[in-house]
């Protein structure tokens, strides 16, 4: 599998320890992804890297972010999936998902195809990487560290943190522009997708690898 290189907490976004442990989460399904069969093959036969052979492209894709029309339409489209997610009243949340999924399949239609798949593809690998770090940072509520971890000096329990990641995540989502962000959309985006399909279809991840490098099938009906 790939490699994975991480700074210390304090140098990173992170911070401190117990949501610096959790992104290594998010890095370690991405070695996940990698480590599939075909995965590389399906990243090349994307043929969006227009010659640029040490991969990034995948960070400097030429995608249009500050197209007014597409940022609009964006903006609509992360309302709307919020709203869909917060929705507990089961027949107005089956209306809403109606809704998104139309929604979405507008906005992916006034792309080009090359840039279709590359947000395609993003969503897949960064927005479900996002989601897989909120997931579990949730499932370790209740895990008791050893005492050596609980001894550090911006040590956070994990039940503390697993209470706000979600949360952290869904405002991240509220507050994200298009046009400023750029390609950062696709994390909070991506997992509130992915959080969305929890409660649409809880089986959704027993299909994911089978769908290489979009999320678009999860959202057909």
């Amino acid at each position: 599998p790939s490699v994975i290189v991480i700074g210390e907490p304090e140098n990173t976004e992170s911070k401190t320890s117990t949501p610096w442990l959790i992104t290594v989460m998010h890095e370690h399904f991405h070695q996940l992804q990698n480590f599939q069969p075909g995965y590389f093959q399906a990243v090349e036969a994307l043929g969006l890297s227009r010659g640029d052979a040490t991969g990034m492209w995948m960070l400097n894709y030429p995608f249009p972010y500050e197209d007014p029309k597409v940022a609009q339409s964006f903006a609509h489209l992360r309302d709307l999936l919020l709203t869909t997610l917060d929705e507990t009243n089961d027949r107005k949340f089956a209306k809403l998902v109606a809704r998104y999924v139309k929604a979405r399949k507008k906005f992916f239609a006034q792309l080009s195809p090359d840039d279709h798949k590359y947000l395609g593809f993003q969503l897949w690998q960064e927005g479900i990487a996002r989601y897989t770090q909120v997931k579990a940072a949730e499932a370790a509520a209740k895990y008791q560290p050893a005492p050596e971890y609980a001894a550090l000096k911006d040590y956070e329990p994990f039940d503390s943190y697993a209470a706000r990641a979600r949360a952290e995540t869904l405002s991240e989502l509220r507050r994200i522009d298009l046009a400023r962000s750029k390609r950062v959309v696709v994390y909070s985006f991506g997992a509130a997708e992915g959080l969305l399909l929890d409660k649409l279809n809880p089986g959704w991840k027993d299909e994911y690898f089978k769908h290489m490098l979009s999320m678009d099938s999860f959202f057909e009906k």
